[in-house]
């Protein structure tokens, strides 16, 4: 996961959101109709984004058809992956257990949180075995 592109930043994510729970490829209007609850852009702005998200190596652009048709260049599961790992190695000390306590302890997750945890980890446990 070392060629992880570098991180979304909140707008472009949301756009990627869009592409992801789409069937691809995509259109800028489709994009921008699909946005408009959440965000008051013109088709200028979503514009410069996707061309931010294609040179971060986000978003791939076919530019072949006549009009711009937009694919995910990276899985959902491929960034949340990254992003985690990374998440976990710059607050945590790449520590799960850490993260979990700090959550805990500030009253984010609560105890039925917890249960519900130790059961998903019992699971994985034993389909594993």
């Amino acid at each position: 996961m070392n060629n992880m592109p570098k991180k979304l930043g909140e707008a472009e994510l949301e756009i990627m959101q869009v592409l992801w729970d789409s069937e691809p490829p995509v259109t800028s209007n489709y994009i921008l109709k699909e946005l408009q609850d959440r965000r008051k852009w013109q088709l200028s702005t979503l514009m410069t984004s996707l061309t931010r998200l294609s040179d971060k190596g986000f978003v791939n652009c076919d530019r072949s058809t006549g009009s711009n048709l937009y694919t995910p260049a990276i899985s959902e599961n491929d960034y949340k992956a990254g992003a985690s790992k990374h998440f976990l190695e710059k607050l945590y000390n790449n520590s799960i257990q850490n993260m979990v306590a700090t959550l805990y302890n500030s009253k984010a997750i609560k105890p039925s949180d917890v249960e519900e945890l130790r059961a998903f980890l019992d699971k994985l446990e034993e389909e594993q075995s």
